[in-house]
């Protein structure tokens, strides 16, 4: 298997099921465990840049830019349906699940009734399976090439 491929099926593979592990230990429910998401960032990180330095001995620096950002691409694919699996199939109340979160957390910080119903009504598009999933595929493809951009700088052929 081309090590683009195998790198892009590893990365969106692997924030997928970290997607379901947030959702089966109920991590996602817990704002102290929240944040435990966003280790999806790193993990992308470090998944480009092995793959980088795989692809570092026959690739200049255009080519190590357009393997991370292809690399970045394949895994948003997965990133996506993933998403939409998990808010759609196996945790279809997630939303509702995160909006009562987030009330309880504006309420603990002593935000009133309109204060909380603005920043709901505020954030409602983002609410839905499509516009996470598109979210979360937009995050991958951005990280991808930001570290791809960097990470070239040092891992190419020289």
């Amino acid at each position: 298997m081309h090590p683009t491929l195998r790198a892009g099926l590893i990365l969106g593979l692997s924030v997928a099921a970290w997607t379901f592990v947030m959702g089966f230990t109920g991590w996602y429910k817990n704002p102290s465990l929240l944040f435990l998401f966003w280790l999806v960032v790193p993990l992308q990180i470090g998944i480009l840049v092995w793959a980088l330095r795989g692809l570092a001995p026959v690739s200049g620096y255009g080519r190590q830019v357009w393997n991370g950002v292809s690399i970045s691409l394949l895994a948003s694919i997965l990133i996506y349906w993933g998403s939409i699996l998990f808010t759609t199939v196996v945790f279809p109340h997630y939303f509702q699940d995160i909006e009562a979160l987030g009330r309880a957390m504006m309420a603990k910080q002593g935000l009133g009734a309109e204060q909380i119903e603005a920043a709901v009504k505020a954030g409602a598009a983002m609410q839905t399976p499509r516009a996470s999933a598109m979210a979360g595929a937009i995050g991958t493809m951005v990280t991808g090439f930001l570290t791809s951009v960097v990470g070239a700088i040092w891992l190419r052929k020289k």
